[in-house]
């Protein structure tokens, strides 16, 4: 019996990994136009950190994180998410004592989570995030929302949809937690064994839950913007101004609550109306997390950033059948008629790739025909072809398949003529 892939991991293939780099190439690229540096941090960490960080109350910890001992008796968890690892890095490499705050940083790699694979969801996904530590001006907010959003848009997505809330400050919070524990106390029994459970450790939650949406208790909870006090709307407020100012299309949905415990002020999440994506229409999500640093033993720090899977990006690139500008074409490929010209290409090939030009040639002692064939699969624009006639006269062919145009070119000035004809086409 062969070995296959564990259930909810996928292997990538050569074909659509380039559709892949594409993607992380214009997210690295919107990230240094934005000032963000890239930072990159271990695939696993303490599970304490996730506890703390991520929240003892969430699904993540409680049920879909890949927990195990090492071999010192240690509890090790694959990271579910990146924004704990990268406040934990933030606190323990001092990044806030650099001279030019707020610290803005991106990372993009793999997360693991035990949940019921589907459609754009996996056991293994690729996220891409990014932080702003440092800052609590709701400036910074708007500006993180729209980094996410210039990044759906340079991609060509067009059918998103940006929802806001906001979950206040400490003392908002607090009087909302108690405003939901009173309404929902009298009737938990009636929820599932999750929202009971949160009802006193975190009842914001409860309004997250997906088993008891339909409740109407749920239609009828408080709403968080009923408890914001005036610090908080008008936090909330400017960040909307911002979003106006820059173009930002927007709707406040006071049931946006977000799934993690470390969300205080803005949350938002952008999601796709395109048709055929899917039930689940979340693109990305993110929020601030004033007290995250403290709560992984850093000081006193505000921050703010968002989420996005790599799978559910590309998903939403499909449905709204955006060809993305992927070049899969070589420059070159050389084709030999004989073992003297097979020799002489070892080194021919060599130097073409020296000056940074793709090339390619027959390892398998294939008939002239079919590495002609080979050259057309893989879009060389040009084939280099030469025998023992050429050889002799030290001379090679070189052809232009997307003309037709053929000429004979001394093997010394090759690697300039290549050079010199496709960086002008």
């Amino acid at each position: 019996m062969s070995i296959q892939i564990p259930r909810g991991t996928q292997d990538i293939l050569p074909g659509d990994v380039e559709r892949w780099q594409y993607v992380e190439g214009k997210a690295r690229q919107i990230c240094k136009n934005y000032n963000y540096k890239e930072i990159r941090t271990p695939i696993f960490e303490h599970t304490d950190l996730f506890k703390r960080g991520v929240g003892d109350t969430t699904d993540i910890v409680q049920k879909e994180m890949y927990t195990f001992d090492d071999r010192g008796g240690r509890s090790i968890t694959l990271r579910p998410e990146g924004t704990a690892a990268v406040v934990r890095s933030f606190v323990e490499n001092k990044l806030y004592g650099l001279p030019d705050q707020p610290t803005k940083l991106y990372y993009i790699g793999p997360m693991f989570r035990y949940e019921r694979p589907q459609s754009g969801r996996f056991r293994q996904f690729v996220q891409f995030g990014i932080e702003a530590l440092g800052s609590a001006d709701p400036a910074i907010d708007a500006e993180v929302i729209t980094l996410a959003m210039d990044l759906y848009r340079s991609l060509g997505l067009k059918k998103l949809k940006l929802v806001i809330n906001s979950l206040g400050d400490k003392d908002s919070r607090t009087a909302h937690r108690n405003a939901l524990i009173q309404h929902f106390s009298p009737r938990i029994e009636e929820f599932c064994t999750d929202c009971q459970n949160r009802l006193e450790k975190n009842p914001l939650r409860i309004l997250d839950c997906k088993k008891d949406r339909d409740h109407e208790l749920m239609k009828l909870a408080p709403s968080i913007l009923e408890y914001l006090n005036s610090d908080s709307k008008l936090y909330f407020e400017k960040v909307q101004q911002y979003l106006s100012d820059v173009g930002i299309e927007y709707s406040v949905d006071p049931g946006l609550v977000r799934g993690l415990d470390y969300y205080n002020h803005t949350a938002f999440e952008i999601m796709s109306d395109a048709e055929g994506f899917g039930a689940i229409t979340t693109l990305s999500g993110g929020g601030r997390y004033n007290g995250l640093v403290q709560d992984i033993g850093g000081p006193e720090t505000p921050g703010i950033g968002f989420a996005l899977s790599i799978e559910r990006l590309l998903l939403a690139i499909e449905a709204e059948k955006i060809e993305l500008p992927v070049e899969a074409s070589i420059d070159c490929y050389v084709v030999t008629l004989g073992e003297l010209a097979k020799e002489k290409s070892v080194k021919i090939v060599n130097d073409i790739r020296k000056v940074g030009l793709s090339v390619e040639k027959d390892y398998l002692d294939k008939k002239v025909k079919a590495q002609f064939k080979a050259a057309d699969r893989l879009g060389a624009k040009y084939v280099v072809v030469f025998g023992d006639d050429e050889l002799s006269r030290n001379v090679v062919s070189v052809k232009n398949l997307q003309d037709g145009a053929q000429e004979e070119v001394e093997i010394d000035r090759l690697v300039l003529y290549l050079n010199d004809k496709i960086l002008r086409s």
